[in-house]
């Protein structure tokens, strides 16, 4: 494939760019090397600068004849070619074609590259006229002004010609020197294939560019060498934390940067006149081990401040708990004898305010039974008064009528009135029997009792027959529902009654059992207490006359002085056990003492119960007499 002249240009660009991977990957490595005086072996590497010199050298270079061939009018690309072949023939960069008498091949670092000369005259002359370019440069937009910078002094005095490839190369030296002042990093691209496609990969071809590009050497270099290299003073800075008393003692910094690495333990490192080589990776195992350490010493660091807190916030919580205990405990203290007197005050309390309830609650009752009796009796007096009223007023129109209806009414009232007062009779007979049973167990009375029995169940008798005679004439069904309903509640009262009269008798039982049982407690606490003093007073004289015993022998002295105190410990002890069980058993006396006043209130309250009862059910049996009697009128 034959290149024009911007192909021509674009691989000068990089040989240019390639000399100066060299230049930094292998010729200032290397060179650092040398200076600091590390055991090296060098690397043998592909130099390009014969090309560079082919290229663009003063006065014989390829570009200098370009330029010499366009100044000329008569020169052609013939002549242009044959110059080229008469100067270069004994160069081993440079190759002429067999098959072609304007074409020339060179041998770049990336392979051989024919060139086809034809334009290479015509488009090196597309210059700009300096008056044109004077006339642009002076414009007031500054992207026009942009487009054509001044060109150098040298070469406007030198000649007023300027080719493209002169402009081309003097642009690609300042991009030197600026890549140059910098600290450059390279990315190569790599063809992968001829065709353009993706997903192909073409072995020998990448092969070849990774070879011509010069990567395999800068790959073999950067395993067999440094990449990592730090100056005493910042390896020492960093990493001293390894070997600390190699850094307070006032050693030199090469040698404590020696120890530091000989305490890491890596292999392979060197030390330089100035700074410090690590192999790859190692800088990195050097940066993990001081992180670990870092972060032991942190932990130690965070464990002892964390004691320390602790143990301020502990003391300063146990001093706090022990003033809040302190308090709550004289608080409790203070809550519970508040609690005892209240009690003590409630208890009158209640006691007065219920008194006072019942006595409000039974002038409350007598007053609503006043009024209701009162009520009930202006009422049938006002209805009677009525029903006299309409009586007088229509005794003329319905005087027989209601003879007839007043003599049915009347007979039937009587009839029903009859039955209500049999099966009422028969009952109390019932219960006076029970009652007679009950009295009659010594006596005679039976007899009597018999014999009233008798009277009664004959009246019961005769009033279940005139029952079963008035049976056929039940128009009163609502008058015998109002003496069920009031029989019902009679019986229902009877019976509470008898339970409250059951109770109250069990518990008056319960409590003179009780204060039976306290009495018999007193009674033995008593008699333990004088017999504890009589123990008590026997056995001081006992010991008394023992001492006087012993006082008399004069050998037996030392004897004495021992176990005198023995035996006082011993009674000392006893007298206390005593004085414990004293207080037990007056607790328990005291606790007896509480029981029985309140069974004793319990029983009270139940008395007065009992006697409320028993006034409604008088109450209930008068106003049951009392309607009766109504009705019977």
């Amino acid at each position: 494939m034959l290149c024009s002249f911007e192909q021509f240009c674009i691989n000068f660009t990089n040989e240019k760019l390639q000399q100066h991977f060299n230049q930094h990957m292998f010729k200032t490595e290397q060179e650092e090397y040398t200076k600091e005086q590390i055991d090296w072996s060098y690397i043998e590497f592909e130099d390009n600068q014969d090309v560079l010199d082919l290229i663009e050298k003063k006065p014989g270079g390829i570009v200098a004849l370009l330029d010499e061939a366009c100044m000329f009018p008569k020169s052609t690309h013939e002549t242009f070619a044959n110059k080229l072949y008469q100067t270069f023939k004994y160069n081993k960069r440079f190759i002429k074609p067999k098959f072609s008498q304007t074409d020339f091949t060179i041998a770049h670092y990336a392979g051989e590259v024919t060139y086809q000369s034809d334009q290479f005259l015509d488009k090196n002359k597309d210059y700009v006229v300096p008056e044109h370019q004077d006339l642009l440069i002076a414009s007031k937009c500054p992207f026009v002004s942009d487009l054509f910078p001044p060109l150098p002094e040298e070469t406007s005095k030198s000649s007023k010609f300027s080719s493209i490839g002169s402009g081309f190369k003097l642009q690609l030296q300042q991009l030197m020197e600026t890549l140059s002042s910098t600290e450059p990093h390279y990315i190569r691209c790599v063809k992968p294939n001829n065709l353009h496609k993706p997903a192909i990969f073409e072995n020998i071809n990448i092969r070849h560019q990774l070879r011509c590009g010069g990567v395999l050497e800068a790959i073999r270099i950067s395993c067999a060498g440094y990449p990592t290299r730090r100056a005493f003073v910042e390896f020492a800075n960093r990493f001293g934390l390894f070997a600390p008393e190699a850094t307070e003692a006032n050693c030199e910094e090469k040698n404590v940067c020696q120890k530091i690495l000989e305490k890491t333990g890596l292999k392979g490192y060197q030390i330089g006149k100035t700074k410090v080589f690590l192999r790859a990776g190692q800088m990195a195992e050097l940066d993990a081990r001081r992180a670990q350490v870092l972060g032991n010493a942190a932990k130690v660091i965070q464990q002892n401040i964390r004691t320390h807190q602790t143990r301020k916030h502990y003391l300063a919580l146990q001093k706090k708990t022990i003033y809040l205990q302190a308090w709550w405990r004289g608080r409790l203290a203070f809550k519970l004898f508040e609690k005892m007197r209240r009690e003590a005050a409630a208890v009158k309390i209640q006691k007065n305010i219920r008194s006072y309830e019942a006595r409000k609650a039974y002038k409350e009752l007598h007053m609503s039974v006043v009024t209701m009796q009162t009520a009930l009796r202006a009422i049938a007096a006002r209805k009677e008064f009525r029903f006299g009223i309409q009586t007088k007023a229509s005794i003329i129109i319905q005087a027989r009528w209601r003879c007839h209806k007043a003599a049915l009414y009347y007979k039937r009232l009587k009839k029903g009135s009859i039955v209500t007062q049999c099966r009422w009779r028969g009952r109390l007979a019932m219960g006076e029997l029970r009652k007679l049973k009950m009295a009659a167990t010594h006596s005679g009375a039976l007899l009597e009792a018999k014999s009233k029995l008798q009277k009664q169940v004959k009246e019961r008798t005769r009033c279940l027959q005139q029952e079963k005679g008035l049976r056929a004439a039940s128009d009163t069904s609502a008058h015998q529902e109002e003496k069920r309903k009031l029989e019902k509640q009679v019986e229902e009262l009877t019976w509470r009654l008898q339970l409250e009269k059951g109770l109250r008798t069990n518990l008056e039982e319960y409590k003179a059992h009780e204060i039976a049982k306290l009495k018999n407690s007193l009674q033995e606490m008593k008699e333990k207490v004088d017999e504890t003093n009589a123990l008590l007073l026997l056995e001081r004289e006992e010991n008394a006359m023992k001492t006087i015993e012993l006082a008399s022998s004069v050998i037996k002295e030392a004897d004495v002085l021992v176990e005198d105190p023995e035996k006082f410990k011993k009674l000392r002890m006893e007298v206390e056990s005593l004085k414990t069980s004293l207080k037990l058993e007056k607790q328990k006396a005291h606790h007896y003492e509480r029981k029985y006043i309140e069974a004793r209130i319990c029983c009270e309250e139940r008395g007065k119960r009992l006697e409320d009862t028993e006034k409604k059910l008088r109450q209930l049996q008068e106003s049951m007499t009392r309607f009766t009697s109504r009705r019977t009128l």
